[in-house]
């Protein structure tokens, strides 16, 4: 009796097996797959159950989902942390991450919880998220970013200082973020003799002028006669609140008196007793005008605008506490009836960070 199934030499019995091979094969990818996933989401969900926190508002554990909660429940979350109210916040985060499949949302949400770790100061849990991040998504810039920022803020300089590696390999400019972080590493040195810290000063205002206004509010804290000196009288208006609140005793009077802005400004503030009203700033040329009146009572008030984000803060700041920007602050000035209160409360931020 003849075999109904081709012979071992018969072509179709080799294309059969090819397909049988292939079956098994391709049966085999997708169990492991699938297998993959799992784990993966096994790991996520071990890895996420180190940042449940008794100390959330939020009872979630019962909660239902529904693919229309996320985003309304992401708008409250976001809600929540613009409030301050980050607990609620990383609750909702963490309901929404657990319970989504699509793997982006996962990762889109777990950046949000990363940022709202690191606003609410949770420094290390920031980090974890970060670093799981770029282990699913090496190349995202913004995470590179932002957990830069973490170890600055760690102080750990030179893992900031990696993170510019592939951030330049990525294509982004990393020059000034570079002199920032050694300006950063410089002034919370305190080993380093001040004389020594004063030179490497000096010589980073050269190569990133940038960093001016940063440098000089440093320098002023280690000598004053040297901050005067490096004073670009062209850019005053980067100084004003730092000039303004500077106490008698640290003042240049020669300096100050070969320029009108200056001679203005300490005129108004009372350190002066000759009148001038020649700076050629609206605001400075009308208290000293004022004054002249005999009207003592106006000063200026001052907030801190970042050019990136346009949040106004009442802090000075190197980095924008909305946006984590550098170099993008903007003095913005408006005249107010002296308060000794304001003064009291302004003490602490004239020489800021």
């Amino acid at each position: 009796m003849e075999s109904i199934l081709p012979a071992y030499n018969d072509p179709l019995f080799s294309i059969l097996l090819i397909v049988i091979i292939a079956l098994i094969i391709a049966l085999a990818t997708y169990a492991w797959g699938v297998f993959k996933q799992q784990k993966e989401e096994g790991n996520l969900l071990k890895f996420l159950d180190k940042f449940e926190s008794a100390e959330c508002a939020l009872d979630t554990t019962d909660m239902p989902f529904e693919t229309h909660m996320m985003k309304p429940l992401s708008l409250l979350a976001k809600a929540f942390e613009n409030s301050g109210e980050y607990h609620k916040s990383i609750n909702i985060y963490l309901y929404l991450i657990k319970n989504i499949s699509s793997d982006l949302g996962k990762v889109e949400l777990m950046e949000r919880l990363g940022n709202t770790y690191l606003h609410a100061g949770f420094l290390e849990r920031a980090r974890s998220i970060y670093v799981e991040i770029l282990r699913k998504k090496p190349r995202s810039v913004q995470v590179l970013y932002e957990l830069g920022v973490v170890y600055e803020m760690l102080h750990k300089f030179d893992k900031s200082k990696e993170i510019l590696e592939p951030l330049s390999i990525l294509g982004e400019e990393t020059t000034v973020l570079s002199k920032f972080l050694d300006l950063s590493a410089l002034k919370s040195n305190k080993r380093m003799e001040t004389k020594e810290k004063l030179e490497k000063l000096q010589s980073l205002l050269k190569e990133e002028p940038k960093l001016y206004r940063q440098i000089i509010s440093i320098v002023l804290q280690l000598d004053t006669k040297l901050a005067w000196k490096m004073v670009d009288a062209t850019r005053l208006d980067e100084l004003i609140d730092i000039l303004w609140f500077l106490p008698n005793s640290q003042l240049d009077l020669d300096i100050i008196m070969d320029n009108e802005y200056l001679r203005t400004l300490y005129y108004v503030r009372g350190y002066l007793q000759e009148p001038m009203v020649k700076s050629g700033v609206f605001y400075l040329d009308m208290l000293a005008t004022a004054k002249q009146s005999g009207f003592e009572e106006g000063e200026l008030l001052f907030s801190y605008l970042c050019k990136k984000c346009k949040q106004n803060s009442p802090m000075a700041f190197y980095r924008c506490p909305n946006c984590m920007a550098i170099t993008s602050i903007k003095v913005e000035e408006t005249i107010v009836k002296a308060s000794t209160k304001h003064y009291a409360l302004y003490a602490d931020n004239v020489n800021f960070q």
